[in-house]
């Protein structure tokens, strides 16, 4: 329990021993108090914390809540919690305002914790397999799979920031559709180089990168496949190629901080008889039925269309794979929830395969997906597709060169995963506090030149004990020192919400409550108890910036 956390479990059991001592003097009805809450006011002039228990008793009690409100504050003993006071506001609400030795005590909880400030056990250890970004292998990662990085491997930190136990996961679609077109492409691409008249087919894959394929392959086997089995000339240009286009994915993945704990291949599903077991499994259940030749899922039983598993001629349809592979991450490998990163064009899919699992005695709440809008890239006010260098259309390479990666990572997570991310590549690039990530960086930087500055001076920042602290009681140091006891909460929402947007703009208004105390208070003055409080607290302000960074795996520089 954090210390917002306990600060209302102790108001709450307050005001219940008020309400039992106002119904033990005969000032209040013996009736059941019905459920009420303690919140943070919008406007905070109002308080730190406002009771609705008045507003929601009054029928119970059959008085005006006003009247049930006095009665309560008459009763109420704050000696036991962190609130210096209480009073009524409009008709019958009860705010409370903290004492002192709460904001203190948020400043000697991050000085204890420090790296580990903002952590909780709310995930309670749960298994969480995240996949995201699983690009197709068959050429180079595009806008939508940038954001989706960014969105996934922060999403992957918050979780395990709230204690989950979390595997970062890649799909890899190595076999179906996708490949066979990649080796009929590849296979085009070789003959042409024995044979110019060879057209290339409309629906293949036309990118520089086949053609670079091709050409290494005919540098190490020369016109050897030329004249060999279709079948055998195409396995053997995906046996070589794919393999490098993985490479590529995983070496172009870690330039951009992201490091997965599995890479796991279609491939293996179809290998150990995974998609049969999953249509046999769901004909067991009575799940299925015959129509044309195929095999159908009675997806009408589970809210959705009915739809083909297998197809007449024996080959099972994209989404088998895909509920086998659910299976194995839910079932076989026993997690307790799998969160999967997909573009906004799968919305479609989703009830499918979570019927699928239903179906299977797989409770379906324990899939979430993650739709994530598209990616419209600004420069210069205009939307822009391609690349200036390349000319041709911005990858997550060719983004990366245009970028700092600090910037890519902050702006994929600015919005949410449901609203569309529009990026300005000139406003990534730009030094001022008009750029967020900048912002947030320049904060941190500042804390750092501050800290450098007055060690000069021999003034150096010390470890303060809670009543030490009490002397913080400046609005702009209050309402700063609020915002950083918050964010154990805030990791915990955006776990709640799969949405790592609720860290960056916690960090965008950490900086600027950082910025306007700094612009209200003067760290050194001439009490030294106050200077020494004040460093202290821009301690606790760069630890939190740089927790919440690291989190998002953006840099917390010490200077700008």
């Amino acid at each position: 329990m954090n210390l917002a956390e306990q600060s209302v479990f102790e108001l709450r059991q307050a005001i219940l021993d008020a309400l039992g001592k106002a119904v033990a003097d005969g000032k209040l009805p013996a009736e059941p108090i019905p459920e009420f809450k303690i919140e943070v006011p919008a406007d905070r002039t109002h308080g730190d914390y406002a009771a609705n228990v008045a507003m929601v008793s009054a029928r119970a009690f059959r008085m005006a809540p006003r009247a049930i409100a006095e009665i309560i504050v008459e009763n109420l003993d704050l000696d036991s919690t962190m609130a210096q006071s209480a009073e009524i506001a409009g008709a019958g609400f009860i705010n409370f305002r903290l004492a002192p030795r709460f904001y203190a005590g948020i400043l000697a909880d991050i000085q204890a914790k420090g790296d580990a400030y903002g952590r909780s056990d709310f995930g309670a250890g749960k298994k969480v397999d995240v996949e995201f970004v699983s690009a197709n292998p068959t050429g180079p990662m595009h806008i939508g799979n940038a954001r989706g990085g960014a969105l996934g491997d922060s999403l992957a930190s918050v979780l395990d920031a709230a204690g989950f136990e979390v595997c970062r996961e890649f799909y890899i679609n190595d076999a179906g559709n996708q490949i066979n077109k990649f080796g009929l492409s590849l296979e085009t691409r070789y003959l042409q180089l024995y044979d110019d008249s060879i057209e290339m087919p409309e629906d293949a894959y036309h990118g520089q990168d086949i053609i670079d394929h091709a050409k290494a392959f005919a540098q190490l086997h020369g016109d050897k496949y030329v004249s060999a089995d279709p079948d055998e000339r195409k396995a053997a240009l995906v046996a070589y190629a794919l393999p490098l286009n993985i490479e590529g994915l995983e070496r172009d993945l870690k330039k951009y901080r992201i490091e997965y704990d599995v890479w796991f291949k279609e491939s293996t599903i179809h290998a150990d008889g995974g998609t049969k077991k999953i249509v046999d499994l769901l004909t067991e259940k009575g799940h299925t039925y015959e129509a044309e030749g195929a095999i159908w899922f009675k997806g009408t039983d589970f809210g959705t269309e009915d739809f083909v598993l297998m197809r007449s001629n024996g080959i099972p349809t994209y989404v088998v794979p895909d509920i086998a592979y659910h299976y194995n991450k839910l079932v076989t490998r026993g997690f307790d929830m799998a969160i999967d990163v997909l573009g906004a064009d799968h919305h479609g899919y989703v009830p499918r395969l979570k019927a699928a699992l239903q179906a299977l005695d797989v409770d379906p709440a324990r899939l979430h997906v993650v739709l994530m809008q598209m990616v419209r890239l600004v420069q210069g006010g205009e939307t822009i597709k391609l690349s200036k260098r390349s000319g041709k259309a911005i990858t997550l390479v060719t983004l990366l060169e245009e970028v700092p990666i600090d910037a890519a990572r902050f702006f994929f997570n600015l919005r949410e995963p449901n609203t569309h991310c529009e990026f300005d590549l000139d406003l990534a690039v730009e030094q001022s506090s008009e750029n967020p990530v900048y912002y947030v960086q320049y904060a941190h930087a500042r804390i750092c030149s501050i800290l450098k500055n007055l060690a000069a001076e021999g003034i150096t920042a010390k470890t303060l004990t809670t009543s030490q602290m009490e002397c913080l009681t400046d609005p702009a140091e209050m309402e700063l020192i609020r915002h950083l006891g918050s964010l154990p909460d805030q990791i915990v929402e955006a776990a709640k919400a799969y949405d790592p947007s609720k860290i960056t703009r916690y960090a965008m208004e950490l900086a600027t409550l950082f910025h306007k105390f700094y612009n209200a208070c003067r760290v050194k003055g001439n009490d030294q108890a106050l200077t020494d409080a004040r460093l202290a607290l821009c301690v606790c302000v760069k630890q939190t910036l740089n927790n919440v960074l690291s989190l998002l795996k953006i840099d917390a520089p010490e200077t700008m």
